[in-house]
């Protein structure tokens, strides 16, 4: 018997919505770019080649957070992964991923703890 539901819940975050629709005006293809990602979180894979773990302690909420980023090759231009899309996501619990933002490696060199605890601070203290 086959199963297709997923296993783990997505989830967006308001940052990841404005960032994934601003990109999308200038990357069109950004939809099928990030898609496999997705369906690899939804099945439950959480770690593996391009994911990079940064723990993040959320001030005042008293517990760390498993949060990861992960390269996402842009087919709108001819660089590789590198040259891509970061994704920053956070495990919530093994059946529930929050995805916190997305941005293109040209366009912004890193992101820091500090814009992370302001994602998440727009997410929890509205």
């Amino acid at each position: 018997m086959s199963n297709d539901q997923p296993l783990v819940q997505i989830d967006l975050t308001p940052q990841y919505k404005r960032n994934l629709r601003d990109l999308a005006k200038k990357y069109r293809r950004i939809r099928l770019d990030t898609q496999p990602i997705i369906e690899e979180l939804q099945q439950g894979n959480f770690t593996g080649d391009g994911f990079a773990d940064l723990s993040v302690r959320l001030a005042g909420m008293g517990e760390n957070y498993l949060i990861f980023k992960v390269r996402v090759k842009n087919t709108d231009i001819q660089k590789g992964k590198s040259g891509g899309y970061q994704l920053i996501y956070q495990v919530e619990s093994p059946t529930s991923v929050l995805l916190l933002t997305i941005y293109a490696k040209s366009e912004v060199a890193d992101i820091s703890v500090n814009e992370i605890n302001s994602i998440l601070a727009e997410l929890y203290f509205q």
